[in-house]
C-alpha cells in the first residue's frame, strides 16, 4: 500500500486547508484511512479516522472543526482532511495512515501503513 499526501500549506488563524492522501497498491475498499499529526516537539496525535464503514471518529482537539471523508475507485482511495477554523496550535506535519483492521489501529498510532507527511503551519 502506498499513501501520497498532500495539500498542506501556510493559513492564517481561522483560515481553512484541505488535505488529500491518495491510498493505492492494492483494492483499499475495506481499509480505514485517517491522520495522525506531529507538532515540533511533541509526539504524534491521532486527528481523525474513517472506517470501511464510513463511520468517523475525531479527536476532541478538532472535533467541530475538522471533517474527514474519503473516495473510493477500483484500486485506490482517496481521504480528504477538511480543516477549518484553523488554530496556531493545529500547526504539525500531518501523515495519512491507513489499516485494514479498522479505524482503532489508526487511533491508537498503531496502523500498518503510513505516509509521508504534509506540513500544515497557521500563524496567528
Amino acid at each position: 500500500v502506498q499513501l501520497q499526501a498532500s495539500g498542506g500549506g501556510l493559513m492564517q488563524a481561522g483560515g481553512s486547508l484541505k488535505l488529500s492522501c491518495v491510498g493505492s497498491g492494492r483494492p483499499m475498499i475495506n481499509y480505514a484511512m485517517g491522520w495522525i499529526r506531529q507538532a515540533p516537539g511533541k509526539e504524534r496525535e491521532f486527528v481523525a479516522a474513517i472506517n470501511w464503514n464510513d463511520n468517523t471518529d475525531y479527536s476532541d482537539s478538532v472535533q467541530g472543526r475538522f471533517s474527514i471523508s474519503k473516495h473510493n475507485a477500483a484500486n485506490s482511495v482517496t481521504v480528504f482532511l477538511q480543516m477549518n477554523s484553523l488554530k496556531p496550535e493545529d500547526t504539525a506535519v500531518y501523515y495519512c495512515a491507513a489499516d485494514i483492521r479498522g479505524s482503532e489501529y489508526i487511533m491508537n498510532l498503531e496502523a500498518d501503513y503510513w505516509g509521508q507527511g504534509t506540513q500544515v503551519t497557521v500563524s496567528s
